[in-house]
């Protein structure tokens, strides 16, 4: 999901995309046809997406008009990068009516969660309780820069780095981060790590599947899934596990 500086990002994620490549080939092998189009849980689920500099000038009223009701915009990454179309595509989708959050790319060997998170606040992270900003978000997953995907770091080392990001968020903007991952990153990564489940909104991507599968970590249901990295709205799609009051509640906070 993340893009970096432009070399890869979600649209370049290398673990989702080989991912929804084999879950594609084993729908063939069953059904004869691969998986295509939202899956059966979109039925009356808010829908949204979530964009970074990919995506560049978004049109937000054509976003809304085609179903868009939420969306989170990459702001920053590590503790050098800002999305630099950031503030048309964060401000955009308040002024249409969309409910905007933003998220932070994790690279973790550059620098301390507290150091990233506070590099987040400054450039677009924080939160404002106005029932329109949903919680900041850290995004964290494979390694798309080094063959070592796990970023060189072991797993009690990783966890360690989320709880910090986290703690600094939460000390900034009164919010702990939603999480978005995938269950084999986490699993791999944090040896599934238990730590989060209680108070960190689960963001999971799992494409190509009628289903959102096993959560890991813990976590007894899931807040938002992105089940494609295409589709009718810009950049990846994805589902509010809700109502849209539930999803207004979630921004308040």
């Amino acid at each position: 999901m993340a893009r970096g500086h432009q070399p890869f990002r979600r649209h370049a994620r290398p673990l989702a995309r080989a991912l929804a490549a084999s879950a594609a080939m084993v729908a063939l092998a069953v059904t004869g046809t691969a998986l295509t189009g939202a899956p059966a849980a979109a039925a009356g689920a808010p829908r949204g997406h979530d964009v970074s500099s990919h995506q560049k000038y978004v049109d937000w009223q054509r976003a809304r008009a085609k179903g868009a009701r939420f969306v989170y915009v990459k702001a920053t990454e590590s503790h050098t990068y800002r999305n630099p179309y950031f503030d048309q595509q964060y401000n955009g989708a308040y002024d249409a009516g969309i409910l905007r959050g933003a998220y932070h790319f994790a690279v973790p060997d550059k620098s301390s969660g507290a150091t990233q998170a506070e590099y987040f606040v400054r450039n677009g992270g924080a939160w404002q309780a106005d029932g329109r900003t949903l919680p900041p978000a850290l995004d964290i997953e494979y390694n798309p820069y080094s063959k070592h995907k796990c970023y060189g770091m072991t797993k009690a080392g990783l966890v360690s780095w989320i709880q910090d990001f986290s703690d600094e968020l939460e000390r900034e903007t009164g919010r702990r981060p939603v999480i978005y991952t995938t269950a084999h990153w986490w699993n791999t990564c944090t040896g599934d790590s238990h730590a989060f489940a209680a108070d960190h909104p689960l963001w999971l991507a799992r494409y190509d599947s009628a289903d959102i599968g096993a959560l890991p970590g813990g976590w007894s249901a899931w807040t938002f899934w992105q089940y494609d990295n295409k589709g009718t709205l810009p950049g990846d799609q994805n589902l509010f596990n809700g109502s849209t009051a539930r999803l207004k509640r979630l921004a308040k906070g």
